[in-house]
């Protein structure tokens, strides 16, 4: 099965959100045929549960992440995602020079959404393949020089801060993991609405 793996800093507030909310937004398109998204740290809280206000921010949405423990990333997870989307350029930077190899996957969220909205629309086609066929795709115009918006890459890191916050993020993450999908799948079949006129 091909996987998405998340990353930020502790696993704690940025990634736990955006696998979580990806997840919704990929099962949403994927027809039965699941993606498999999980998270990481490039300096993980091994063992450590979600922060509580990243808990709160993510169920006032809808996203579950109350059962999340957190860990560091590995080489293997990097070899074996078919993409790695990080919160933010040093993460990109640390998960590269873990695993060179890794560089022609790996891209902010921000910029992987600002890549594929460039391109065409995804065509028809099994989620996996389509997964991996876009993000190689997105690599090829990256590395043709497209620059998207170098001074908006991050997603803020909420770490000690309010709930607030934790709530602008989490809404951010879900709009962007919403791009996301759109770009690597194709938009969601509309919800069919069922009427009881006489």
């Amino acid at each position: 099965m091909a996987s998405i793996l998340a990353v930020c800093t502790g696993n704690v507030c940025r990634s736990p959100l955006a696998e979580g909310s990806l997840r919704i937004a990929l099962d949403a398109r994927s027809a039965g045929t699941p993606i498999d998204v999980t998270s990481a740290g490039t300096m993980g809280w091994i063992g450590s549960s979600a922060d509580p206000l990243s808990v709160q921010a993510g169920a006032e949405r809808g996203i579950d992440i109350s059962s999340h423990i957190a860990r560091a990333t590995t080489q293997k997870d990097l070899r074996d995602a078919a993409l790695v989307l990080a919160m933010a350029p040093e993460h990109v930077e640390i998960v590269t020079r873990q695993v060179p190899a890794a560089a022609g996957k790996s891209f902010t969220l921000k910029e992987l959404v600002r890549l594929l909205e460039a391109l065409s629309a995804p065509g028809r086609g099994e989620p996996e393949a389509l997964l991996i066929a876009r993000v190689s795709q997105a690599d090829a115009l990256r590395r043709s020089g497209f620059e998207g918006n170098p001074h908006d890459e991050d997603i803020m890191d909420p770490l000690g801060m309010p709930l607030e916050a934790f709530r602008v993020v989490a809404a951010e993450l879900d709009e962007w993991c919403t791009r996301l999908a759109n770009g690597l799948l194709g938009r969601a079949p509309a919800r069919t609405s069922t009427s009881n006129e006489d």
